[in-house]
């Protein structure tokens, strides 16, 4: 019987196994910001210990940084985090890229652009949406602060092994219907909880034609759908997007490792634990109208009613939602008015996405009444738009142009929304308080985003590109 990449990755990782205990593995990869890593150095400190593989360690600035007005940080927390890491990665001797360094970003930006991501890894961050890294056909998982410091001090990790599900994405997609709408589908469609505890594997027609870019978004959030992690099999996709970058092999030896990706794809007669699937040309741009992704619907229909739901929890869980929101049963996704829209964040603020964006701003104005901020995942992205020129779209639109940063995709900055607002983010999560205390979030793809900020609510994207078609 054949293996899924996923028992492939992680078998070939496992350095000790006792049955019933969970697997020493061998960790390749450990990418670090300032918020979780603190404690982890601290501990290192009062050990007397040093970092195992200084190599295989990577660390940046994002999810404090200021998107404008650096390198002024005026949080004391957020001031101290990064100096700290600063301080920390200096000490221990890893590899730094700091506020102003060319290749500072959201760190699972760029991860696969310097190309310290790569297929067949075993990859991870204190940070949930390490599943990101997954695209390329990684096993990349989020990991709290003590195992911080025990890869930090071992490069191991003890893991239960997982139990394998496939998500299969079957035909095409339509026009206007993007990997951020894939993912809000499978979200909505099956809950929050549907992932739990499994690793997903995303597979099917619609899978293989996505960019790299858009693999990412998917992966990104297997979170929400209460995955550990999320992973897509390499391909030729995968390979020219790794060509030629800083830290894969060159030369010969680069055919010789893009050959052993290409191997690690789950073969035919692969099994998984749980096997679903949706149908692509069901899936439209999707608006979430609720407290968390799986409450999202298609924006040609309207916000669930209690009628929608057989059970009072859901009906109470819708009630506790519309309220937090402001929104009324049965209005129509097209007659919610915004006030911020969020281009950026990891899950959507690669060039890619930034190009899809720009493609509907291009010669409009943002509505009266609607700031929009576009916050490119790193330093090198935005050097890409920049000499694409499609800064001066969003400049021209009204849009403030930002450096890199996590931004407003968590209140943790100076990026927030005010309280009772709404905002259309091409980000992960839209939780309670998530964007600012009292924020409301609604996710969105950038291309739904871009169209939100010009018109002022939510339209459907797809109308807007037939019609320039």
């Amino acid at each position: 019987m054949g293996k899924n990449i996923i028992e492939k990755v992680w078998e070939q990782h496992v350095v000790h196994r006792e049955e019933g205990k969970p697997d020493l593995l061998y960790i390749d990869l450990h990418l670090i910001h300032e918020v979780t890593s603190p404690q982890a150095f601290e501990g290192l400190r009062l050990a007397g210990r040093k970092v195992r593989r200084t190599d295989l360690s990577f660390a940046t600035m994002d999810h404090n940084v200021p998107t404008k007005n650096l390198p002024t940080i005026n949080d004391p927390i957020a001031k101290k985090q990064i100096m700290t890491l600063a301080e920390n990665a200096k000490e221990f001797g890893i590899e730094l890229a700091d506020i102003g360094h060319p290749d500072q970003g959201i760190v699972h930006v760029i991860g696969p652009e310097l190309g310290l991501t790569q297929p067949g890894k075993t990859i991870v961050c204190g940070d949930s949406h390490t599943a990101t890294h997954g695209a390329f056909g990684a096993i990349a998982f989020g990991i709290g602060t003590s195992e911080v410091e025990h890869v930090l001090s071992t490069q191991t990790l003890w893991q239960l092994k997982p139990p394998t599900m496939e998500i299969r994405v079957n035909g095409e997609l339509g026009v206007g219907v993007t990997a951020k709408d894939i993912i809000l589908a499978i979200i909505a469609k099956w809950g929050i909880g549907v992932g739990t505890g499994h690793i997903v594997e995303y597979t099917g027609e619609a899978i293989r034609k996505l960019s790299m870019e858009e693999r990412m978004t998917i992966c990104n959030m297997s979170i929400e759908a209460g995955a550990k992690a999320g992973l897509i099999s390499p391909d030729e996709t995968t390979v020219e997007f790794l060509r030629g970058r800083r830290h894969v092999p060159q030369g010969d030896k680069f055919e010789e490792a893009a050959k052993y990706w290409l191997s690690l794809a789950s073969d035919a007669d692969a099994t998984y634990d749980v096997v679903l699937e949706i149908d692509a040309q069901e899936i439209e741009p999707i608006v979430t109208w609720g407290t968390n992704p799986a409450m999202g619907v298609g924006v040609s229909k309207t916000v669930p009613t209690a009628a929608d739901y057989d059970n009072e929890t859901d009906r109470s869980a819708l009630n506790k939602a519309l309220k937090y929101m402001d929104l009324q049963e049965g209005q129509k996704i097209t007659d919610i008015e915004i006030q911020h829209v969020f281009i950026g964040s990891c899950t959507n603020s690669r060039i890619n996405d930034l190009r899809a964006a720009a493609e509907i701003v291009k010669g409009e104005k943002l509505a009266p009444g609607v700031k929009g901020i576009v916050v490119p995942g790193s330093w090198s992205t935005k050097r890409q738009a920049e000499e694409e020129g499609l800064h001066l779209i969003f400049l021209d639109a009204g849009f403030e142009w930002r450096e890199s940063g996590c931004s407003a995709c968590l209140g943790m900055n100076e990026d927030v929304i005010p309280a009772g607002e709404r905002c259309a983010s091409t980000s992960n999560r839209n939780f309670e308080g998530r964007q600012g205390a009292g924020a409301r979030t609604h996710l969105v793809s950038p291309a739904m985003a871009a169209a939100a900020a010009i018109h002022g609510r939510f339209v459907d994207v797809r109308k807007l590109q037939k019609q320039e078609a």
